[in-house]
């Protein structure tokens, strides 16, 4: 057996040998205590030595023993000694059996005492060095860092512990572990106590005064997180977490080098969704996809998501060339995918699209590229058409013409009992998908998925508030009861990509949004948890509803039903298409008024669609109503 000798393995293989040396001494000597008898001094002369040293440490190499740092020594890799001494005293055992050696045998006792000793001392020196490695230096000793105290006994926590008690330089000295499960009170995590339950939180801050409390718990929801700040703040103590799952599912996360300020998502996380992989991988893996608007924030993340799921090629659409350049770059470089091919290109553009399709011929198509902001597309109507709903003709279309397989649009809960321009745009793109969905000529599954805000997207409201905290306020708030649904990007994309294998033919599916937010204690949550208090240090400013917006948004209108899927968190609505007919009538006539610049017909002319629209379950009633005896016995038959 051959391995490199590299200079970190030296002191492991001299330790090795002694250790094999004096077991074999050892044992000798504790089988023919006080003397061992003069016939077999043949075993303990060099040669025999030599011969049992080779034998072991040849076994020890082929069981891996020299592939590992000790300083990094586990449970795991203690079994491993295990087997490697058994087998390398079994091997001695053998050879010095079938050989004749001395022409006295090696007692058995000697052997069982050799292979104890033997496995004793390398489990030992493995775990002595890395004690001694570990061991804080006397410098730190006297620079501690900040005490905290971890919440949470897992294994993150665990994990957190291991890495400050052996990284003095990353400042933290662990003084106590906060965990809800009262049979762990008083037990120790790598020496470090459990000192109680959340619910004894405030004493604990109280006895202690920790300089930070850290929250260790990925999976905690955001009600949890919430009651651990409010403790906290009212204690003057410092909170700190470690990246939520979805952080931490994103991409490869060193935890040690993770650890941030809690920030509003974190108390606005809700339980965190599981998706089903299998369905996922089934109908992306090994295929073209594109990605529409793969620049913004849901494209970006959808990109991300898809580029697990191992498609042969990711096509991502986008106009503006800087945020296309960042996801590709990002993909290739951080991500490790290559297979990223990045289109500049205008969704609106029915030649440039119908290149890109004819080019490379997707299978699944997301379709995320959308004009969002509603007080903007309030000021700009005919873009927010031409945009919004005349891109998705062209990019539905194109998907039909191409025999794409899937089409799945990014809607949002602005469709819903459209006030503004921009929701009624949305409306109007649903339609599409809806009447594309109905056709029985074309085999693409078309499906749309509706939810509400998302945390942190260009634009929102989170990176509003920020900005206006780090300038010291004021803190602008359109009205006291305005609420929002919201959702984290990760999570609302996870959702957006299990829709798309649940398929349908048309169907529009509802994320479950959880409770809507008030958006005065979102402003008043990140005062907070800025180190301010609202009102005293930062004011908060009331300026009224800008033009388009609600007071308080939906996911279902008013007599719309819905029926559970297979995912818990998704459901499908229950509403009929409009005639596809009556639909390309009213496009043709809104691109119409695009073409010539006619804002004011176009905005009230957009209203009146959306107002009535012509149902295809009103249409077939009304035939069937209209129908002559004959025609109806004709259809019967």
């Amino acid at each position: 057996m051959r391995f490199p000798i590299t200079r970190h393995r030296l002191p492991q293989l001299a330790a090795d040998l002694a250790i094999v040396v004096a077991a074999w001494l050892l044992a000798f000597q504790l089988r023919f205590d006080p003397s061992i008898p003069v016939y077999y001094d043949r075993y303990l002369d060099i040669a025999i030595l030599a011969l049992l040293v080779g034998i072991k440490l040849s076994v020890f190499a082929l069981f891996g023993f020299y592939n590992r740092w000790w300083r990094y020594v586990s449970t795991r890799d203690m079994w491993g000694a295990f087997r490697g001494v058994t087998a390398a005293s079994l091997v001695a055992f053998l050879v010095f059996s079938f050989f004749e050696l001395h022409v006295v045998s090696v007692p058995r006792v000697v052997w069982v005492l050799d292979w104890l000793i033997c496995l004793a001392f390398v489990a030992a020196s493995r775990m002595l060095a890395r004690t001694i490695i570990e061991r804080p230096q006397t410098s730190s000793l006297v620079a501690r860092g900040k005490e905290v105290v971890i919440v949470g006994a897992g294994d993150a926590a665990q994990l957190m512990i291991k890495e400050m008690l052996r990284t003095p330089a990353m400042g933290y000295t662990p003084i106590g572990l906060i965990d809800d499960d009262p049979r762990k009170k008083n037990l120790r995590v790598h020496g470090i106590r459990v000192l109680g339950t959340s619910a004894e939180l405030l004493h604990i801050l109280r006895d202690r005064r920790p300089d930070e409390l850290l929250i260790a718990i990925p999976s905690a929801s955001g009600e949890v997180r919430q009651r651990i700040v409010d403790v906290a703040q009212a204690e003057g103590v410092a909170v700190k977490t470690l990246p939520g799952l979805y952080e931490l599912i994103s991409g490869d996360v060193d935890l040690a080098n993770q650890i941030r300020p809690v920030q509003v998502e974190d108390l606005l996380g809700r339980e965190p969704i599981e998706v089903d992989v299998a369905a996922i991988s089934s109908y992306l893996a090994g295929k073209t996809v594109m990605v529409t608007g793969a620049g913004g924030s849901i494209g970006s993340e959808l990109c991300r998501q898809i580029a697990r799921a191992e498609p042969r090629r990711i096509v991502m659409v986008e106009q503006a060339e800087s945020a296309l350049h960042d996801i590709e770059r990002e993909l290739v470089d951080e991500r490790g995918f290559a297979a990223g091919v990045p289109v500049l290109a205008d969704v609106r553009n029915r030649n440039r699209m119908g290149q890109v399709f004819e080019r490379y011929r997707p299978e699944v198509v997301f379709h995320a590229a959308a004009y969002k902001h509603v007080p903007l597309m309030e000021a700009n109507p005919l873009e927010s058409v031409r945009n919004n709903v005349l891109g998705t003709r062209v990019v539905a279309d194109a998907a039909v013409a191409h025999g794409a397989e899937r089409f799945l649009l990014i809607s949002t809960d602005k469709a819903l009992n459209p006030w503004s321009v921009y929701g009624q745009s949305k409306t109007l793109c649903e339609w599409i998908v809806g009447a594309h969905g109905e056709r029985d000529d074309v085999p693409t599954r078309f499906v749309a998925v509706r939810f509400g805000n998302v945390l942190n997207s260009a634009g929102s409201v989170i990176p509003r508030f920020r900005r206006q905290i780090e300038r010291g306020g004021p803190v602008t708030v359109t009205d006291p009861e305005m609420t929002r649904f919201f959702m984290t990007i990760p999570e609302a994309v996870a959702l957006v990509v299990q829709a798309g294998s649940i398929g349908g033919r048309g169907r529009i599916f509802v994320l479950e949004m959880g409770e809507p937010v008030r958006i005065l204690d979102l402003a008043r949550n990140m005062i907070r948890l800025s180190g301010k208090q609202p009102d005293r240090d930062i004011q908060i400013v009331f300026i009224g509803a800008r033009p388009g917006e609600k007071i308080h948004e939906e996911l279902f209108a008013e007599g719309e039903t819905w029926q559970p899927t297979v995912h818990p968190k998704i459901v499908a609505l229950d509403v009929s298409p409009v005639e596809r007919g009556w639909l390309e009538g009213q496009l043709d006539e809104l691109e119409r008024l695009v073409d010539e610049g006619d804002t004011l017909e176009l905005v009230g002319r957009l209203a009146a669609i959306v107002r009535e629209p012509r149902r295809l379950d009103e249409r077939l009633e009304a035939d069937a109503a209209t129908a002559t005896p004959a025609s109806k016995i004709a259809r019967s038959s």
